[in-house]
Protein backbone atom coordinates (compact mmCIF):
# COMPACT_ATOMS: atom_id res chain seq x y z
CA UNK A 1 0.00 0.00 0.00
CA UNK A 2 3.73 2.33 0.20
CA UNK A 3 2.64 3.32 -3.68
CA UNK A 4 -1.17 3.59 -2.94
CA UNK A 5 -0.47 5.96 -0.19
CA UNK A 6 2.23 7.85 -1.88
CA UNK A 7 -0.65 8.71 -4.51
CA UNK A 8 -3.33 9.95 -2.13
CA UNK A 9 -0.92 12.15 -0.38
CA UNK A 10 0.00 13.10 -4.50
CA UNK A 11 -3.17 13.99 -4.58
CA UNK A 12 -4.15 16.01 -1.14
CA UNK A 13 -0.53 17.92 -2.06
CA UNK A 14 -1.95 19.31 -5.52
CA UNK A 15 -5.40 20.10 -4.50
CA UNK A 16 -4.47 21.87 -0.97
CA UNK A 17 -3.01 24.83 -2.66
CA UNK A 18 -6.39 25.15 -4.54
CA UNK A 19 -8.62 25.09 -1.36
CA UNK A 20 -10.02 28.22 -0.45
CA UNK A 21 -11.20 27.80 3.13
CA UNK A 22 -11.74 24.92 5.35
CA UNK A 23 -13.64 22.57 3.94
CA UNK A 24 -15.95 20.63 5.69
CA UNK A 25 -18.09 17.89 3.77
CA UNK A 26 -17.55 15.99 0.90
CA UNK A 27 -20.10 15.15 -1.44
CA UNK A 28 -19.97 12.41 -4.30
CA UNK A 29 -22.19 12.73 -7.02
CA UNK A 30 -24.26 9.81 -8.31
CA UNK A 31 -25.67 8.82 -11.70
CA UNK A 32 -27.73 11.55 -13.74
CA UNK A 33 -27.17 13.92 -10.78
CA UNK A 34 -24.33 16.13 -12.28
CA UNK A 35 -26.79 19.36 -12.27
CA UNK A 36 -26.71 18.99 -8.47
CA UNK A 37 -22.91 20.22 -8.15
CA UNK A 38 -24.53 24.08 -9.52
CA UNK A 39 -26.83 24.26 -6.59
CA UNK A 40 -23.50 23.92 -4.15
CA UNK A 41 -22.15 27.06 -5.41
CA UNK A 42 -19.18 25.28 -7.27
CA UNK A 43 -16.75 27.74 -8.27
CA UNK A 44 -13.40 25.79 -9.59
CA UNK A 45 -13.63 22.95 -11.75
CA UNK A 46 -10.48 20.46 -12.04
CA UNK A 47 -10.57 17.39 -14.43
CA UNK A 48 -10.09 14.30 -12.75
CA UNK A 49 -6.96 13.50 -15.34
CA UNK A 50 -5.13 16.93 -14.05
CA UNK A 51 -4.93 15.66 -10.73
CA UNK A 52 -1.75 13.98 -9.83
CA UNK A 53 -2.22 10.98 -8.23
CA UNK A 54 -5.83 10.14 -8.94
CA UNK A 55 -6.47 6.32 -9.92
CA UNK A 56 -5.45 5.98 -14.01
CA UNK A 57 -8.72 6.10 -16.52
CA UNK A 58 -10.67 8.69 -13.98
CA UNK A 59 -11.18 10.40 -16.32
CA UNK A 60 -14.10 11.81 -18.52
CA UNK A 61 -13.82 9.04 -21.27
CA UNK A 62 -13.89 6.35 -18.75
CA UNK A 63 -17.15 7.18 -17.25
CA UNK A 64 -20.42 5.60 -17.23
CA UNK A 65 -23.29 7.70 -19.10
CA UNK A 66 -24.48 9.92 -16.84
CA UNK A 67 -21.62 10.89 -14.52
CA UNK A 68 -18.97 13.84 -15.22
CA UNK A 69 -15.05 13.37 -14.23
CA UNK A 70 -14.17 16.56 -12.57
CA UNK A 71 -13.87 17.61 -9.29
CA UNK A 72 -15.17 21.08 -8.17
CA UNK A 73 -14.61 23.21 -4.64
CA UNK A 74 -17.80 24.80 -3.45
CA UNK A 75 -18.25 26.38 -0.39
CA UNK A 76 -17.10 24.52 2.25
CA UNK A 77 -17.32 21.60 0.04
CA UNK A 78 -15.39 19.34 -2.20
CA UNK A 79 -17.77 18.06 -4.48
CA UNK A 80 -16.67 14.79 -6.64
CA UNK A 81 -18.90 14.95 -10.49
CA UNK A 82 -18.75 10.89 -11.21
CA UNK A 83 -17.99 8.38 -9.33
CA UNK A 84 -16.40 5.06 -10.60
CA UNK A 85 -17.92 1.63 -10.27
CA UNK A 86 -16.65 -2.20 -9.04
CA UNK A 87 -17.98 -3.04 -12.02
CA UNK A 88 -16.22 -1.35 -14.43
CA UNK A 89 -13.07 -3.69 -13.00
CA UNK A 90 -11.84 -0.91 -10.91
CA UNK A 91 -10.51 -2.12 -7.30
CA UNK A 92 -12.70 -1.06 -4.27
CA UNK A 93 -9.30 0.62 -3.41
CA UNK A 94 -9.90 2.64 -6.06
CA UNK A 95 -13.47 3.72 -6.18
CA UNK A 96 -13.03 4.63 -2.27
CA UNK A 97 -10.22 6.44 -3.56
CA UNK A 98 -11.56 9.98 -2.91
CA UNK A 99 -13.17 9.46 0.30
CA UNK A 100 -9.32 8.86 1.47
CA UNK A 101 -8.32 12.10 0.11
CA UNK A 102 -11.46 14.05 1.28
CA UNK A 103 -10.74 12.96 4.69
CA UNK A 104 -7.31 14.46 4.73
CA UNK A 105 -8.30 17.84 2.50
CA UNK A 106 -10.44 18.57 6.29
CA UNK A 107 -13.89 16.92 5.96
CA UNK A 108 -15.37 15.96 8.60
CA UNK A 109 -18.61 14.44 6.44
CA UNK A 110 -19.43 12.59 2.87
CA UNK A 111 -22.62 13.25 1.57
CA UNK A 112 -22.91 9.85 -0.97
CA UNK A 113 -25.83 9.87 -3.24
CA UNK A 114 -26.79 7.52 -6.31
CA UNK A 115 -29.69 6.19 -8.33
CA UNK A 116 -31.93 2.77 -7.30
CA UNK A 117 -34.04 0.69 -7.88
CA UNK A 118 -37.34 0.45 -5.48
CA UNK A 119 -37.53 -2.67 -4.00
CA UNK A 120 -40.21 -1.57 -0.81
CA UNK A 121 -43.87 -0.96 -2.68
CA UNK A 122 -44.48 2.15 -0.81
CA UNK A 123 -41.66 3.95 -2.64
CA UNK A 124 -41.87 5.45 -6.61
CA UNK A 125 -39.78 6.62 -8.89
CA UNK A 126 -38.79 10.12 -8.31
CA UNK A 127 -38.69 9.37 -4.39
CA UNK A 128 -35.89 10.26 -2.43
CA UNK A 129 -34.86 8.21 0.63
CA UNK A 130 -32.64 8.85 3.13
CA UNK A 131 -30.22 5.95 3.58
CA UNK A 132 -30.53 4.44 7.30
CA UNK A 133 -28.69 1.34 6.55
CA UNK A 134 -27.41 -0.92 4.44
CA UNK A 135 -26.44 -4.77 3.12
CA UNK A 136 -23.28 -5.19 1.21
CA UNK A 137 -23.49 -7.74 -1.43
CA UNK A 138 -20.83 -6.92 -3.60
CA UNK A 139 -18.49 -10.08 -2.08
CA UNK A 140 -15.73 -8.15 -1.29
CA UNK A 141 -14.78 -5.02 1.17
CA UNK A 142 -12.45 -2.05 0.34
CA UNK A 143 -10.56 -2.88 3.72
CA UNK A 144 -9.41 -5.52 2.17
CA UNK A 145 -5.43 -5.94 2.37
CA UNK A 146 -5.81 -1.54 3.66
CA UNK A 147 -2.68 -1.00 6.30
CA UNK A 148 -4.18 -0.25 9.41
CA UNK A 149 -1.20 2.03 9.75
CA UNK A 150 -1.65 3.88 7.50
CA UNK A 151 -5.53 4.04 7.68
CA UNK A 152 -7.04 3.21 11.03
CA UNK A 153 -8.65 0.10 12.63
CA UNK A 154 -9.29 -2.69 9.81
CA UNK A 155 -11.98 -3.93 12.03
CA UNK A 156 -14.66 -0.95 11.80
CA UNK A 157 -17.65 -0.94 13.61
CA UNK A 158 -20.54 -0.57 11.31
CA UNK A 159 -23.19 0.19 13.94
CA UNK A 160 -23.91 3.48 12.57
CA UNK A 161 -22.00 3.76 8.48
CA UNK A 162 -25.14 6.59 7.78
CA UNK A 163 -25.16 9.59 10.72
CA UNK A 164 -28.65 9.33 13.26
CA UNK A 165 -27.97 13.42 13.57
CA UNK A 166 -27.69 13.98 9.97
CA UNK A 167 -30.86 11.71 8.96
CA UNK A 168 -33.13 13.35 11.31
CA UNK A 169 -31.45 16.87 10.27
CA UNK A 170 -32.13 16.20 6.75
CA UNK A 171 -35.98 14.96 7.47
CA UNK A 172 -36.33 18.55 9.63
CA UNK A 173 -35.62 20.57 6.50
CA UNK A 174 -37.35 18.27 4.27
CA UNK A 175 -40.53 18.90 6.69
CA UNK A 176 -39.88 22.97 6.80
CA UNK A 177 -39.39 22.86 3.21
CA UNK A 178 -42.38 21.57 0.56
CA UNK A 179 -39.82 22.56 -2.40
CA UNK A 180 -37.90 19.14 -1.43
CA UNK A 181 -41.13 17.45 -0.09
CA UNK A 182 -41.06 14.39 1.94
CA UNK A 183 -38.45 11.87 2.07
CA UNK A 184 -38.36 8.35 2.75
CA UNK A 185 -36.01 6.35 4.72
CA UNK A 186 -34.84 2.50 3.86
CA UNK A 187 -32.32 -0.02 3.57
CA UNK A 188 -29.87 0.14 0.64
CA UNK A 189 -28.44 -3.17 -0.97
CA UNK A 190 -25.35 -2.97 -2.95
CA UNK A 191 -24.66 -5.66 -6.09
CA UNK A 192 -21.72 -5.29 -8.21
CA UNK A 193 -23.88 -5.21 -11.31
CA UNK A 194 -23.53 -3.90 -14.16
CA UNK A 195 -26.48 -6.29 -15.16
CA UNK A 196 -30.02 -5.13 -13.64
CA UNK A 197 -31.19 -7.86 -10.58
CA UNK A 198 -33.46 -11.11 -11.89
CA UNK A 199 -37.06 -11.20 -9.84
CA UNK A 200 -35.89 -14.31 -8.08
CA UNK A 201 -32.70 -11.61 -6.81
CA UNK A 202 -35.54 -9.00 -6.06
CA UNK A 203 -37.64 -11.46 -4.16
CA UNK A 204 -35.12 -12.69 -2.09
CA UNK A 205 -33.00 -8.47 -1.37
CA UNK A 206 -36.85 -7.85 -0.38
CA UNK A 207 -37.32 -11.17 2.35
CA UNK A 208 -34.11 -9.81 3.87
CA UNK A 209 -34.99 -6.33 4.50
CA UNK A 210 -33.89 -4.06 1.22
CA UNK A 211 -35.82 -1.57 0.38
CA UNK A 212 -33.48 -0.27 -2.64
CA UNK A 213 -30.82 -1.54 -5.20
CA UNK A 214 -27.85 -0.71 -6.82
CA UNK A 215 -24.55 -0.65 -7.74
CA UNK A 216 -22.48 1.98 -5.51
CA UNK A 217 -22.22 3.99 -2.42
CA UNK A 218 -21.67 0.96 0.18
CA UNK A 219 -17.83 1.30 -0.55
CA UNK A 220 -17.24 4.77 -0.41
CA UNK A 221 -19.65 4.12 2.97
CA UNK A 222 -17.41 1.31 4.59
CA UNK A 223 -14.18 3.85 4.23
CA UNK A 224 -15.74 6.96 5.52
CA UNK A 225 -16.34 4.83 8.94
CA UNK A 226 -12.62 3.71 9.07
CA UNK A 227 -12.03 7.23 8.63
CA UNK A 228 -14.48 8.69 11.37
CA UNK A 229 -16.60 10.85 8.94
CA UNK A 230 -20.11 11.42 9.38
CA UNK A 231 -21.97 9.78 6.32
CA UNK A 232 -25.01 11.08 5.16
CA UNK A 233 -26.50 8.63 2.34
CA UNK A 234 -29.00 9.81 -0.41
CA UNK A 235 -30.50 7.85 -2.97
CA UNK A 236 -33.25 8.83 -6.22
CA UNK A 237 -35.63 5.84 -6.56
CA UNK A 238 -35.39 5.48 -10.94
CA UNK A 239 -37.43 2.97 -11.20
CA UNK A 240 -39.16 -0.21 -9.37
CA UNK A 241 -37.18 -2.78 -9.40
CA UNK A 242 -37.42 -6.84 -11.56
CA UNK A 243 -40.28 -8.17 -10.79
CA UNK A 244 -42.06 -5.09 -9.37
CA UNK A 245 -41.76 -2.97 -12.10
CA UNK A 246 -43.78 -3.82 -15.57
CA UNK A 247 -41.68 -3.95 -18.59
CA UNK A 248 -38.09 -3.85 -19.35
CA UNK A 249 -35.44 -1.42 -17.14
CA UNK A 250 -33.05 0.61 -19.53
CA UNK A 251 -29.84 3.30 -17.86
CA UNK A 252 -31.90 5.93 -20.36
CA UNK A 253 -34.61 5.56 -17.70
CA UNK A 254 -32.80 5.61 -15.03
CA UNK A 255 -30.76 8.70 -15.92
CA UNK A 256 -34.46 10.56 -17.18
CA UNK A 257 -36.08 9.68 -14.00
CA UNK A 258 -32.99 10.35 -11.63
CA UNK A 259 -32.32 13.98 -13.29
CA UNK A 260 -36.00 15.00 -12.42
CA UNK A 261 -35.45 14.68 -9.17
CA UNK A 262 -32.02 16.48 -8.93
CA UNK A 263 -33.03 19.76 -8.44
CA UNK A 264 -34.66 18.61 -5.20
CA UNK A 265 -31.73 16.66 -4.01
CA UNK A 266 -29.71 19.28 -5.11
CA UNK A 267 -31.62 21.69 -2.49
CA UNK A 268 -31.39 19.35 0.71
CA UNK A 269 -27.78 18.82 0.30
CA UNK A 270 -27.54 22.12 0.43
CA UNK A 271 -29.60 22.84 3.21
CA UNK A 272 -28.21 20.15 5.24
CA UNK A 273 -24.39 21.46 4.46
CA UNK A 274 -25.43 24.76 5.77
CA UNK A 275 -27.05 23.83 9.13
CA UNK A 276 -23.86 21.77 9.86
Amino acid sequence: MDGFYRRIEQSVGYLKARVRGPLKAAVILGSGLAGVADQLGAKETIPYGDIPGFPPGFETSGLVQGHKGELLFGEGTVIFNGRFHYYQGYPLSEVTFPVRISKRLGARVLVVTNASGGINRRLRPGSIMLITDHINCLGSNPLVGADPGEFGPLFVDMSEPYSRALVEKAREISRRRPDIGRLAQGVYLATTGPSYETKAEIAFFRRIGADAVGMSTVPEVIVAAQEGMGVLGVSVIANMACGIAKGRLSHAEVLSSVEKASRRVGELIRAVLEAI
